[in-house]
């Protein structure tokens, strides 16, 4: 077992790589009372066409989040029940490149830790559970298509991307999920839930040797292959339709602008990616910004306004939005003030604010158990160390912002999602 000691984030972390492939970190907590288990595969919504047995196959939109919601069962019930039976607090996700399971615990942990890792090591799906669960996925489905947030990221996503999966919903569609059978959700299982693609991070007072040994004993032996996964041809810089708009049951115009952004290469240079943009976007409209100020002053825009980036399926986006009085204008602004932030880079003063907040985010988001362990996990799945962040941080200069402005936020390649409220 390899020991990493990280003193300026005051962390040790304990690494051990299985013969099966599965990479697992502890990080000791000693005398905290809470426990916390995050295990997850390199699996999400965008996942659909990969290689099984030599030949590439296709699935259905929503097979990710399908599932997530079976693996709960098992031949002797639901693991689910089981968990929150012995004291703990389970639950899981999928978004469009991970799909996690998690629990916290004070007692049982070990008990609770072999509870996980069987259950989402054994696949047990029948034809009759997997009609009853399209059901329930169904009208899920049905309730945040009528949602206004979902209809407005979509219709971003869909304007921006022609054809990457990252422009199709996580939980599919009512349509997509009825293709799905227990077969699909065996090849899906066997291709992605191999220990060689998925991770263990565990997190509290426990004994980094008895989590490798509960691993060693439930999980299969055997390592097999790194998926080959296909998410098309690259897309071009430019968004596939200008904008988005619908008219729904909203108090306020709310609208979300986005640009295609070229996707860091795997390994560190993802997360400094993420660095630089999140210091960029809140150089340009976060809530210290003096182009967030004016618009809150003068009515345009309120709390909700927000900036962020994002990187998957070997695509990358930027978006800003919220509540707008008047979306085409602050738009507009924020055109105009990138245009002026190409030219004469941030403000020196904003700008060590800034990096000074992103460094105390940084260290703060280590104090979670649950966060601490989602940052381990999507490094290791990118290739790169979360806790170098401060050292990443402390390299970013205002040079490195300016350029993000003039070679990422380019208008030609932005595109536009407005909900407006119904007459």
């Amino acid at each position: 077992m390899t020991v990493k000691d990280y003193p300026k984030a005051g962390e040790k972390v304990y690494v051990e790589k299985l013969d099966n492939g599965l990479t697992i970190y502890v990080v000791p907590r000693r005398d905290f009372q809470k426990k916390f288990a995050f295990f997850a595969t390199d699996y999400g919504g965008a996942d659909r066409t990969f290689k099984l047995g030599g030949d590439w196959i296709n699935t259905p939109m929503g097979v990710a989040h399908f599932l997530e919601h079976k693996m709960f069962d098992t031949k002797d019930g639901n693991a689910l029940t089981r968990l929150s039976e012995n004291g703990a607090s389970p639950n899981a996700y999928t978004s469009t490149n991970i799909t996690a399971y998690h629990f916290e615990c004070i007692d049982k942990f070990e008990e609770n830790l072999e509870i996980l890792l069987s259950f989402v090591s054994t696949p047990y799906f029948t034809s009759e559970s997997v009609e009853k669960e399209q059901g329930i996925i169904a009208q899920e489905i049905r309730m945040v298509e009528d949602d206004p947030d979902y209809c407005l990221y979509y219709g971003l996503m869909k304007s921006l991307f022609s054809h990457n999966p990252m422009r199709d919903s996580v939980a599919g569609t009512v349509e997509s999920i009825s293709e799905i059978t227990a077969g699909t959700l065996y090849d899906c299982h066997k291709v992605f839930y191999n220990p060689s693609n998925m991770a263990l991070c565990v997190v509290g007072d426990v004994n980094p040797d008895e989590v490798v040994s509960a691993a060693r004993k439930i999980l299969p032996k055997e390592a097999g292959p790194v998926p080959d996964r296909d998410y098309g041809e690259p897309e071009k810089p430019q968004p596939n339709a200008t904008g988005f708009y619908k008219d729904m049951e909203v108090s306020l115009p709310i609208f979300l602008a986005g640009c295609k952004v070229k996707p860091a290469p795997h390994g560190p240079e993802t997360l400094r990616m993420f660095l630089v943009s999140s210091i960029a976007l809140d150089v340009l409209a976060g809530h210290s910004s003096p182009l967030y100020l004016r618009l809150y002053e003068e009515g345009l825009v309120n709390s909700d306004f927000s900036a962020s980036f994002d990187c998957a399926a070997s695509a990358a986006y930027f978006m800003f939005g919220g509540e707008a009085r008047d979306p085409k204008l602050v738009y507009d602004e924020v055109l105009k003030e990138i245009t002026r932030l190409r030219g004469s880079g941030p403000d020196p003063e904003l700008f060590r604010r800034i990096k000074k907040a992103a460094v105390g985010g940084a260290v703060r988001a280590f104090n979670s158990f649950e966060s601490l362990c989602v940052n381990i996990t999507e490094g290791h799945f990118r290739g790169y160390d979360p806790f170098e962040i401060t050292e990443l941080l402390d390299k970013i200069s205002e040079q490195d912002i300016t350029e993000f402005y003039r070679s990422c936020l380019l208008p030609e390649n932005m595109a536009i999602s407005v909900i407006t409220p119904l007459e």
